[in-house]
């Protein structure tokens, strides 16, 4: 595809947000429920060798569940644009004045006039009638396209990798130090994920980086918390 960029020293990162989203997400959601589990195992019964096994099942078990997750669900989306697009072809073909109408009617909700819509939606329909009605009536584009394999393999990598972390951190401390060793890793992995997380997607640094601590923070202290209540208390 050709680079019709106006300034392309200084490029669009929303190109970046169907894969960044999915990774982020993987990367969050393998920091977060992994380091939950050895915490809340670690409340219950703070043996190395419980603690391992929970974080490598929960590790693998997360990872293939993120990843077939975001597979059927991106599927799912890709499925309906599709079918969206089959009508927009059928209908140009069976009532191609009424979808030019409806081209016209759109660029006169942005503010063109009705000579200058009808002569725009004219020139389109002219050049590609389908395309058009794809990126002016549905709202699609390539860069917005859905990938479900893109999507897969960027959260279940991102789950693997951000997931390993509470686990090494778990297994090369002592026993006594493994809730706040994983405690303290795990909110460093969560800052420097939302940094990340930011850096790629060009957007501020310090909410990125609350939003993510925070909501991971919290959600450490609500399986600590049924660790203790179901569990013993260390």
């Amino acid at each position: 595809m050709t680079d019709t960029s106006a300034h392309p020293d200084d490029p669009h990162y929303i190109t970046r947000s169907g894969w960044l989203r999915a990774a982020v997400l993987g990367a969050n959601d393998g920091i977060v429920s992994v380091s939950s589990l050895v915490v809340g195992v670690a409340a219950a019964d703070p043996s190395p060798r419980a603690i391992l096994i929970a974080g490598v099942a929960g590790l693998v078990a997360g990872a293939m569940s993120m990843a077939a997750g975001e597979y059927v669900s991106v599927s799912s989306q890709s499925d309906t644009e599709r079918a969206d697009i089959e009508r927009e072809r059928i209908a140009l073909q069976e009532t191609p004045e009424a979808e030019l109408s409806e081209l016209v009617a759109i660029y006169r909700q942005r503010g063109l006039s009705q000579n200058t819509a009808e002569a725009v939606a004219r020139e389109l329909t002219e050049n590609d009638a389908l395309g058009a009605h794809i990126l002016d009536e549905l709202g699609l584009s390539e860069v917005h396209t859905a990938n479900p394999l893109q999507a897969a393999l960027a959260s279940g990598a991102t789950f693997s990798i951000a997931a390993a972390i509470p686990v090494l951190a778990a297994f090369l401390v002592p026993v006594s130090a493994i809730i706040p060793t994983v405690l303290v890793v795990t909110i460093i992995a969560l800052a420097v994920l939302g940094a990340l997380g930011a850096k790629a997607g060009a957007a501020p640094l310090m909410p990125a980086v609350l939003r993510v601590v925070g909501w991971g923070v919290f959600a450490m202290a609500v399986t600590a918390c049924v660790g203790w209540l179901f569990g013993v208390s260390v």
